[in-house]
């Protein structure tokens, strides 16, 4: 396998490439041939003129680049797979956990499918990984959002009429978001507290500056793969509970706990948001999983009548398009790097490789990933 589809994206709001033209001129370099779709890059501020430069033959439809591929990769998973050959690799985000009739598709249509979201969280892997990539410029940006939406400044400043004191910032949820927007937030001056399930990440909040809340929960800890173990009722109860004082005095909660693969917990009820200070804001970046917030809502932004604005903050690393293509590109090229053989030019495929069972949903016209069979 060397030739390599990039397709534009059709989903609404993407504004991502996987690919990005100094990508494509690496890979084009070890011998890939590589097809782009017309106007792949433009929203991420690259035209077609430079993947030309950079080696690629530029096509104007979908159905061009599936005849020509042994490889295709995208950011989201297609509307419609018809015209992907079979034995083809199919190479993208895709949410696998709720889309189990589109499994079936690639699996009936014969297609090997790699789902990037599962990419197994090793040393070798880290550099694959679009999870720890997107989620860094996702916290960074809910910062950022969260700061123009507040009807106060982030910093303190001493003025001839007063001093404004520092903004106050709760983040819920210390992984690889909650370090970015916890960093952020430092940088433009605010108060920061943060808290985890985990208790190890309390040097890691610390070391940024900020305060770690601490809350009794009983055992809890984290998954092989470094996830936080999903918590029993008892504890999300202890939980909400021991935030409720912090978000009641805070300008900005910023919540990122996910549990992979399963519907996020709800850790700020409504009579926990009814607390909350008039113009305070909440960002919830795990709306596309269930929410965090009780209330909140991916498609539109919901002010309460106590002035609380809960913001949906899905996927914001789209807002940040060049960047986020960069790091994504660079997480596939990673990945087609490490199979790849120098001295035949072609892709090496190995499906007993650990880093390839991890991710790969389907291959040979069936389901062959464990957790979906």
């Amino acid at each position: 396998m060397r030739k390599v589809f990039l397709c534009k994206e059709t989903a609404s709001g993407e504004t991502r490439a996987a690919l990005v033209p100094s990508d494509v001129k690496a890979l084009t370099g070890m011998g890939c041939e590589i097809v782009a779709e017309s106007g792949v890059g433009l929203k991420a501020g690259y035209t077609d003129d430079d993947y030309a430069a950079a080696g690629a033959k530029i096509v104007q439809t979908q159905g061009e680049g599936y005849a020509f591929a042994d490889i295709v990769v995208r950011v989201n998973k297609p509307d419609d797979i018809s015209g992907i050959r079979e034995s083809t690799l199919h190479i993208s985000s895709f949410d696998v956990f709720n889309e189990p009739a589109a499994i079936k598709q690639f699996a009936d249509a014969g297609i090997k499918m790699v789902s990037l979201e599962m990419m197994p969280r090793t040393t070798i892997a880290q550099k694959m990984d679009i999870q720890s990539s997107q989620a860094s410029l996702a916290g960074y940006y809910a910062v950022l959002l969260a700061a123009t939406r507040l009807p106060k400044i982030f910093p303190m400043m001493m003025t001839p009429s007063g001093t404004i004191s520092p903004a106050r910032v709760f983040i819920i949820g210390v992984g690889v978001a909650g370090l970015q927007a916890i960093a952020t937030a430092k940088r433009l001056g605010t108060r920061v507290e943060a808290f985890d399930t985990r208790p190890v990440v309390e040097e890691q909040v610390k070391s940024l500056g900020a305060k770690f809340v601490k809350i009794d929960l009983g055992e809890t800890g984290q998954t092989d793969q470094g996830y936080a173990q999903e918590l029993t009722p008892e504890q999300v109860e202890l939980q909400r509970k021991g935030q409720a004082k912090v978000c009641s005095q805070s300008d900005v909660v910023i919540t990122t706990a996910k549990v992979f693969g399963r519907k996020a917990p709800i850790l700020l009820t409504k009579d926990m948001v009814s607390q909350m200070k008039p113009g305070s804001i909440i960002i919830d970046m795990a709306v596309s999983t269930g929410g965090n917030v009780e209330g909140s809502d991916p498609e539109k932004d919901v002010v309460l009548e106590n002035g609380v604005t809960i913001i949906g903050g899905d996927r914001l690393e789209r807002f940040v398009p060049k960047d986020a293509s960069n790091m994504f590109s660079g997480n596939i090229t990673a990945f087609l790097t490490h199979f790849w053989d120098t001295e035949n030019k072609v892709m090496k495929w190995d499906e007993s490789d650990e880093i390839i069972k991890g991710c790969l949903i389907t291959s040979g016209g069936k389901v062959v990933h464990e957790r979906f069979q």
